[in-house]
């Protein structure tokens, strides 16, 4: 069983296309911090089963994942579409390299130069160093997930963190793309926001909190 978690807050322009890009999953859990606006609604109507919690993307994954009944977990931000096949592509992984976690291959949802560079960087880096952000989707089975304590309550860099635990010699790469929005590239600048996040990474790669980061990330 495949259970899709999907973290939320006040994401009622984004959960609709994003649930419908997923209506192959055995399960989605919508994992909500609250939301104000129409979101849970438009997730129950789409089959999802929304559960509240506390807001923070780490603790919403975190009981996302406590709820789910998949012995498989797909965790996917509101904000990116699967291409059609992912599931296929994950069943595949499933059968085959059950001791994997798998990652997608980012695609911005942009036509600008940049956006092509940017995902060309990314998938250098997941590819050199085994480490994909949340916004490719990370498949993972219930078991590796426990194994390395899942994650953790943290407001930013929850994904650099269980992936770290979870070790990228054992992240595969498929080959489906996860269509990400680029709003915060088109809002901050193509550099400038590639920067804000090279600078967020290596500073927790020092050891500075989480919580001190996100003052950088906007």
């Amino acid at each position: 069983m495949l259970s899709v978690v999907i973290p939320t807050l006040n994401a009622a322009e984004l959960i609709g296309p994003c649930l419908i890009a997923v209506g192959e999953a055995d399960e989605v859990v919508v994992a909500d911090g609250g939301s104000a606006d129409a979101t849970t609604a438009i997730a129950e109507r789409e089959g999802a089963r929304v559960i509240g919690c506390n807001p923070g993307r780490g603790a919403q994954l975190a009981a996302g994942a406590r709820a789910a009944r998949g012995d498989w977990l797909l965790f996917l931000h509101a904000d990116t579409l699967l291409e059609r096949g992912w599931r296929a592509a994950a069943d595949r992984h499933i059968a085959r390299q059950r001791g994997k976690a798998a990652c997608f291959r980012l695609r911005l949802d942009a036509r600008e130069w940049q956006a092509r560079l940017i995902e060309a960087a990314v998938a250098v880096r997941v590819r050199m160093f085994g480490l994909p952000y949340g916004d490719q989707g990370l498949l993972v089975s219930r078991a590796l997930y426990d194994s390395v304590g899942g994650f953790a309550p943290l407001r930013l860099m929850e994904d650099v963190d269980l992936v770290r635990r979870i070790g990228g010699f054992r992240i595969a790469r498929l080959p489906i793309a996860a269509v990400t929005s680029a709003e915060r590239w088109r809002r901050d600048g193509w550099l400038r926001r590639s920067g804000r996040n090279l600078a967020c990474l290596c500073l927790y790669g020092v050891g500075v909190p989480p919580d001190r980061i996100a003052r950088l990330y906007g």
